[in-house]
């Protein structure tokens, strides 16, 4: 699957002509008309659902390619499946580098597939950028220089938020958790554990589940045993949605927690049972485009004439095209800010040096900032709770971090 944009500054002048060319001679993927990057996708298994970013993103850079780009350098999207499958990421990873040539890895998805190829990307000196996982171990610079995390909060920001509102309302709470068993799902233990410190063990406890499982339905009952009043699910859609109705259909009314990764309408509330889910509590940084909060939003009237142009037999409720939406965006300046110089170091440079870049498509006050010591670009959420119908925002912004 290819999408293709075009992005490029301006060359001016004979000699800047000559050290750019001798630039992008040394630089695979990049030409004087283009530049050509890479992604692994779950275009099938059972995440399939959360491909619908890399089908946002091409969508996106064809729509740039179609507004003519800029100074008419191409960039041209590789988009590979690897099925959720960390082994046959690093297999289609190395097709990218080594047979496609491209210049960097964008947006690859899955906590366990770019773990998968975190040291291979490194020791290679190949970008990593604006991957498609929240897991807070993607913000080691020191160790991991190429490796820059998604243009989302982290998983482990998220539960601090939550596990803070929880100890506000009752510091001796029971909370009960579960979460998938690998670095996408320890994430948020390890941010409640940030919170919670020393009493983690004495208020928590926990059940897991294997992305390959077919229920998390006894899970859901060893949990309700515990006695917990509040429940924190970290999920992938499927098992969120079991989640749901198991939980209400053994009559256990705890206060819900549900990870941001799993706030879909048609693949995780639907499937659920829309009033099942009624007093969830769940976490965001962008625009919903279904609700009504936003119908005179000139950022949310962009987006949809994007979505009705270029993606118009999509599903406008999925939020995954909206954080495609902000992913492509945030390229899309980091290769102007690189002027002519589209080397690998130019492009990590640039990545760790937004400064404050707003994007029409994140809520109000949330805006995308790095620097080469800070590799989070997103650091606040909004609480919102299911209604039955729609998600409502209420608060003001929270920030997930350690202090």
């Amino acid at each position: 699957m290819r999408g293709i944009a075009v992005i490029s500054p301006a060359i001016t002048g004979l000699t800047v002509i000559g050290l750019a060319a001798a630039a992008l001679a040394q630089t695979p993927g990049v030409t004087a008309t283009e530049i050509k990057i890479g992604q692994t996708m779950p275009y099938t298994g059972p995440v399939a659902a959360f491909s619908m970013l890399g089908k946002g993103e091409i969508a996106y850079f064809k729509k740039v390619n179609d507004e003519g780009g800029i100074n008419g350098r191409k960039v041209t999207l590789i988009s590979l499946d690897d099925g959720y499958a960390p082994p046959r990421t690093v297999e289609q990873t190395r097709k990218l580098v080594e047979q496609e040539g491209v210049a960097f890895i964008f947006s690859s998805i899955g906590t366990a597939s770019n773990s998968a190829i975190e040291k291979y990307l490194n020791n290679a000196n190949i970008p990593q950028i604006f991957i498609g996982s929240g897991a807070s171990k993607f913000g080691n610079y020191k160790e991991f220089f190429w490796t820059l995390g998604g243009v989302q909060a982290t998983f482990r920001a998220e539960a601090r938020i939550y596990a803070r509102q929880i100890v506000n309302a009752d510091p001796n709470a029971k909370i009960a958790v579960l979460y998938q068993h690998d670095d996408y799902g320890r994430d948020y233990v390890i941010g409640l554990k940030d919170v919670l410190g020393d009493k983690y063990e004495r208020m928590v406890k926990e059940a897991t589940y294997e992305f390959t499982d077919a229920t998390i339905d006894s899970q859901i009952t060893t949990l309700q045993s515990t006695g917990a009043e509040f429940l924190i699910v970290a999920a992938t859609p499927k098992f969120a949605a079991q989640a749901i109705r198991k939980v209400y259909d053994i009559g256990w009314r705890p206060t819900f927690f549900l990870s941001s990764t799993a706030i879909w309408i048609n693949s995780v509330m639907i499937p659920a049972g829309p009033e099942k889910a009624v007093g969830i509590i769940s976490a965001a940084y962008v625009k919903d485009p279904t609700d009504p909060t936003w119908n005179d939003d000139p950022g949310m009237r962009e987006y949809k004439s994007f979505m009705a142009k270029y993606m118009p037999a999509d599903d406008l409720a999925d939020q995954n095209f909206v954080n495609a939406y902000n992913s492509a965006m945030t390229l899309v300046q980091v290769i102007r800010q690189c002027g002519d110089d589209l080397s690998r170091k130019s492009i990590m440079s640039q990545a760790t040096n937004l400064q404050a870049l707003e994007l029409p498509m994140l809520l109000p006050g949330i805006r995308v900032s790095t620097s080469p010591t800070d590799y989070y670009p997103v650091k606040q959420m909004q609480l919102m709770k299911w209604n039955g119908k729609q998600w409502i925002h209420f608060g003001e912004l929270l920030s997930g971090r350690d202090n």
